[in-house]
């Protein structure tokens, strides 16, 4: 994997749309002004989890107990509001 290519301040506000496609396909960009680096544009790396992982971290997962957490949010919230339109 290379440098990233740049381009100055004015190619990616005209070119804005052909960029960021080039973003999408795994490119990424260094963004100059006055040719100086100001910043950069890189592709976000998602991770997939397959079922099975997802299955297997979950093993270790806390256990919810549903009725304490109802009176743990009950608890922190206001739960018996006026009714503004009640006369």
């Amino acid at each position: 994997m290379g440098l990233p290519a740049e381009i100055n301040q004015r190619d990616l506000r005209l070119r804005s749309k052909d960029i960021m496609d080039a973003v999408e396909r795994g490119e990424s960009f260094t963004v100059t002004r006055d040719g100086r680096p100001m910043g950069q544009l890189l592709p976000l790396r998602r991770r997939f989890v397959t079922r099975a992982q997802f299955a297997a971290a979950s093993t270790t997962a806390a256990v919810i107990d549903p009725d304490r957490l109802r009176a743990d949010v009950a608890d922190d919230l206001d739960l018996d509001l006026d009714d503004p339109y009640a006369r």
